[in-house]
């Protein structure tokens, strides 16, 4: 009889150890996605902060001149858009960490993502119409265009991508309200 109550607690014991284990390894995984998404925030805000002093025209301008540019001011207005997405991602990972994933706030994260990311792919080709129609007959567009191309598909991959685990998710979530009140 002892051995058996032994053996148990010994069981429960590896149990509990187990699903501590699995708790602390999800939430440094959530933790470690939401140190990802700060770094490319940052990264991004760099890039934003340092191009357009390398950029060809800036070569001759001061700094005034530089950051008042018409163009420069419509992409620091479109990545308004990229950085409430990375926003909603971090709060999406909050959620999952606090496991409240099933909740409406993750399916509104998930929404605003898709929006955000349909909202830059607009953003970005009506640059890229921009420069298409008004660049300087000197200059090539065609790698400003192919940055377009690529950034364009890349945002309506992830809009899609968003709108997929929101419609999963919100009929998970659907089903789980339906079994809980069947209970």
């Amino acid at each position: 009889r002892t051995n058996r109550l032994t053996h148990d607690n010994y069981y429960l014991s590896l149990l509990r150890h187990n699903k501590i284990h699995e708790i602390t390894m999800k939430r440094i995984s959530t933790v470690f996605l939401q140190a990802v998404i700060v770094l490319i925030g940052i990264v991004v805000l760099a890039v934003l902060i340092r191009f357009p002093l390398t950029e060809g025209r800036a070569a001759n301008l001061d700094l005034l001149a530089i950051y008042s540019d018409p163009f420069i001011l419509y992409g620091y207005a479109a990545s308004i858009t990229f950085f409430v997405a990375l926003y909603k991602a971090f709060k999406l990972l909050g959620y999952i960490g606090q496991n409240k994933v099933f909740s409406s706030k993750s399916v509104g994260a998930l929404k605003s993502i898709k929006y955000c990311a349909i909202a830059l792919s607009i953003l970005i080709v009506t640059a890229g119409l921009y420069i298409k129609v008004s660049h300087n007959k000197e200059d090539d567009p065609a790698g400003f265009l192919a940055i377009c191309i690529v950034t364009t598909f890349a945002s309506m991959v992830i809009a899609t991508a968003a709108a997929i685990f929101e419609k999963i998710l919100q009929n998970a979530i659907d089903m789980k309200s339906e079994n809980d009140l069947t209970i």
